[in-house]
């Protein structure tokens, strides 16, 4: 997501785009990496077998349902995401049930409690491709996250969070698939983001650490100006949400 919004020159919490809700966390959880040295996720990513497999995946999920998008094709695309929650999540009522539990990890007004920019009258729609992309990479490695929460870092704890926060609502899900195929207003961040998922993704499968820090540092100097109020409501969120799923 950084190196999307980096390559369209956007702040995304200064326009109405992606303010309030679970463009809050997406922005926090992008922020908070970048604040880091460039070495802190090169070597779990590149390092890690797992991880490499995991983030190919993700860059293939995000393609594969951006080309759907595309297409129109809205019956292809609600099957696949629906195939993917019922897979990952559970489904309630059939079987064994829902995996997440009763109450969820991210509740509304956690989400819209830290904002960097002013919440507009009317939020723009959003198809979420990075969150259904995460679900959908879930499902096709047949990875069910929960099973690996006893080890979870708060930044994975805040992106099963707000990606169970959007799966968990069949309206929230619905409108997200609707806003996919109908409306126009973010294709072009979406391509963005494509291109900059499958290109982490090649830096990961080639091993190039050089290339990663550079591609990492070159992003993380056009968001740094606006790290010092960001790592505040970052800290913020993630202190709420750890605190939110003590229980």
């Amino acid at each position: 997501m950084g190196k999307a919004w980096h390559a369209m020159k956007q702040f995304p919490w200064e326009g109405a785009r992606y303010v309030g809700g679970i463009e809050n966390v997406k922005i926090n959880l992008m922020l908070r990496i970048y604040s880091q040295k460039w070495h802190v996720y090169a070597g779990l990513a590149i390092l890690n077998p797992e991880a490499r497999k995991q983030i190919a995946q993700y860059a293939k999920s995000c393609t594969e349902l951006y080309k759907l998008m595309l297409g129109g094709q809205a019956y292809q695309l609600r099957e696949r995401v629906y195939g993917a929650r019922d897979r990952v999540f559970g489904r309630e009522g059939k079987g064994g049930g829902a995996r997440w539990a009763a109450e969820p990890l991210l509740r509304d007004e956690i989400l819209d409690q830290f904002s960097l920019g002013k919440k507009p009258e009317s939020l723009l729609p959003n198809n979420h491709l990075s969150l259904l992309a995460m679900v959908d990479c879930w499902s096709q490695l047949g990875a069910v996250p929960y099973d690996h929460m006893i080890c979870s870092t708060p930044l994975f704890r805040l992106w099963l969070g707000v990606t169970e926060n959007l799966f968990r609502s069949e309206t929230r899900l619905d409108e997200s698939l609707r806003i996919a195929i109908e409306d126009n207003t973010f294709r072009s961040d979406d391509l963005e983001f494509v291109f900059a998922a499958r290109g982490w993704a090649e830096c990961v499968s080639l091993g190039h650490f050089d290339t990663w820090m550079e591609r990492f540092m070159d992003t993380q100097r056009f968001f740094e100006p606006r790290f010092a109020g960001a790592i505040e409501v970052g800290s913020a969120m993630v202190t709420a949400v750890l605190e939110s799923t003590k229980k």
